[in-house]
């Protein structure tokens, strides 16, 4: 059976401008349906976090109004207490690239706090990227393609055309004006094309062999996306 990675945060906080430890992890949504999708598809999943921390889900994900209503987060929950994998990471510096079909990144807020500044993290998605093996990435998660930067602010993601959360959806969380930066504006200085669609509306963007999406409702497009890249795992 062929294996993806899925490499998540392993912080349980998000700090903000003013050093305030805002309460994040991953996003439940955004583990769930590539993870339901996935598996579904014959795949074994491998979770990576750095140090090999167990993740922490974001609780507010998993609020009633955020899935659905309250069967959506019914199942979501579910879905992460029935997942070994979760509660059994590798560490990320162990990961060799060339092991995996696929690698992917779930969002939440974690990812802005850890990934998006960890070389073992830099390591891997340039490693898939030069492989050609899909590499997909979604809301925050995406803040993780900033840790490729080199000392000389160059990053081999200069010129591919990505997505992620939107300057727009972080205002409209309360957060922007109280965070350090911003993911849109740093993707931007990161040297990529970013493209913007609608406000918490799916949105994915494919460019060779990255696949990243917007947000939260992004996540089973994506998942789809990387499916029928990929095809089945058995």
């Amino acid at each position: 059976m062929a294996k993806i990675l899925f490499v998540m945060t392993g912080a349980d906080h998000w700090t903000l401008a003013d050093g305030e430890r805002h309460p994040t992890g991953y996003w439940g949504e955004e583990f769930a349906a590539p993870y339901r999708a996935l598996t579904a598809a014959g795949y074994e999943v491998v979770v990576a976090t750095p140090g090999g921390v167990v993740p922490t889900v974001d609780q507010a994900s998993l609020a009633p109004h955020l899935n659905g209503g309250q069967q959506g987060a019914d199942a979501v929950v579910a879905l992460l207490d029935e997942a070994e994998v979760l509660r059994r990471p590798i560490r990320l510096a162990d990961v060799d690239p060339a092991d995996y079909a696929a690698v992917f990144y779930p969002g939440g807020h974690g990812p802005m706090e850890d990934l998006s500044g960890d070389a073992e993290s830099a390591r891997v998605i340039t490693e898939t990227l030069d492989s050609g093996r899909p590499l997909a990435l979604v809301c925050h998660g995406v803040a993780a393609l900033l840790a490729t930067e080199t000392p000389d602010r160059v990053s081999p993601l200069h010129g591919y055309q990505v997505t992620g959360f939107t300057r727009n959806e972080e205002t409209q969380t309360g957060l922007a004006d109280r965070a350090r930066w911003l993911l849109q504006d740093r993707l931007v200085a990161l040297g990529v094309r970013f493209s913007e669609g609608d406000a918490w509306a799916p949105h994915v963007v494919t460019d060779r062999n990255l696949i990243t999406g917007q947000n939260p409702a992004s996540s089973a497009r994506l998942a789809a996306t990387l499916v029928e890249r990929l095809g089945t795992g058995a």
